[in-house]
């Protein structure tokens, strides 16, 4: 990788990735030090698409392991093609080599782990979710992530051929232990600003008109700072919203445009209920006019 954090920014905006330097940074680090990169954040402010841009950037493979409460090492790095094993001793029994051929590479099933460090090219390696599997499972992730290497008792150590390009994602639903924080590099993403979310609605949906985009994004702000909702709407629902809008034709932001969409945001219905009690429609598109009355023009400008 030779390039600059510059270079990497302009490279993340090519993918329609709209990101600052204090993202850019910790991944730029990541990826010139060759550590993991633990990124932690709500659901859907955009973790999981840094490890899809950068499969594209770098041109290479995206291996993903979605982790998931009960998983353990045989789905995630290897397991013995017993079918095929049986197939070989049936048809070699007078073989005195038999244990040794049938526990060999040949037999191998390789899960995600296993594939990412045995390819011949440098990879990307997603661990999506590691906060839903179990303390013992992220303990067993250490030597992969330390010395890029794993064990396989009946073989020996494989180690890795080119070091894999590690992203691991955290949605907070439990505490990661020290050990794997100690071997990462952290990266904390928070819902962006108004103006940011702009840039990237800008971006995804640019048929969507510069008015209308300021709006929503306005909209999605103020239900995501205003309203304690259980659920805050993601920026990949902020993007299906100006779909629905660029749907429906639709040129600027009224009460019934928002009493009509607002499902695709709030999909919980105490969070509707709550979003209803608080003023509704009527007081998001108050709320929305108020900050672009004090923006005074200077955020139109950016848009």
């Amino acid at each position: 990788m030779n390039f600059s954090v510059n270079e990497l920014e302009e490279k993340f905006r090519q993918e329609n990735y709209i990101s600052d330097q204090d993202i850019l940074v910790p991944v730029y680090l990541a990826l010139k030090l060759e550590k993991p990169l633990l990124i932690t954040g709500a659901p859907g402010v955009g973790k999981t698409e840094i490890a899809k841009v950068l499969s594209r950037i770098l041109d290479t493979e995206l291996i993903r392991l979605q982790c998931y409460e009960g998983l353990d090492e045989n789905k995630a790095l290897y397991e013995w093609n017993y079918q095929k094993q049986l197939l070989h001793i049936q048809a070699n029994k007078d073989s005195s080599s038999i244990e040794t051929e049938i526990f060999s590479k040949e037999y191998l099933l390789e899960r995600p782990l296993l594939k990412a460090i045995s390819q011949p090219k440098k990879v990307v390696l997603l661990i999506d979710e590691i906060d839903k599997t179990d303390a013992e499972f992220e303990a067993f992730l250490f030597e992969v992530l330390s010395d890029f290497q794993v064990s396989v008792p009946e073989i020996g150590t494989i180690l890795a051929k080119e070091i894999p390009v590690v992203i691991l994602t955290s949605n907070g639903e439990r505490d990661l232990s020290d050990g794997l924080k100690r071997r990462c590099i952290f990266l904390h993403i928070d819902f962006p600003s108004p103006e940011k979310e702009t840039e990237i609605i800008k971006a995804k949906v640019p048929q969507l008109g510069t008015e209308l985009t300021w709006q929503l994004a306005r909209g999605v702000a103020y239900l995501r700072t205003q309203l304690a909702l259980k659920k805050k709407p993601s920026i990949s629902e902020t993007l299906d919203w100006a779909q629905a809008l660029l749907t429906l034709n639709a040129q600027r932001m009224t009460e019934h445009l928002v009493d009509q969409t607002i499902s695709l945001l709030l999909k919980d219905k105490d969070d509707l209920d709550l979003f209803r009690e608080k003023g509704g429609a009527k007081a998001m598109l108050k709320q929305t006019a108020s900050a672009e009355s004090s923006a005074s023009g200077h955020t139109h400008g950016k848009v």
